[in-house]
């Protein structure tokens, strides 16, 4: 079991770094859930904001179109 030393830091147990793909000097993220805190790597958590942004702007362009092609079928 990990403990906390005096300088708060804690030693990421070796099958969690695995799991996680973490290495010596990759760069973490704490993430607060309903559930608690979750841990990635920054990087990895960098890509899934940009997929879901990517998401984002493709569901808010299907929106649009849809509004554009119910005012035109609203107009004929």
């Amino acid at each position: 079991m990990p403990t906390v030393t005096k300088k708060y830091q804690v030693t990421i147990p070796k099958e969690v770094r695995e799991r996680l793909g973490i290495k010596a000097g990759d760069e973490v993220v704490f993430i607060k859930t309903k559930e608690g805190y979750v841990i990635k790597r920054l990087e990895d958590f960098v890509k899934e904001m940009a997929e879901l942004s990517r998401d984002i702007e493709e569901s808010i362009e299907e929106m649009r179109e849809g509004l554009g092609k119910m005012f035109t079928e609203d107009h004929k």
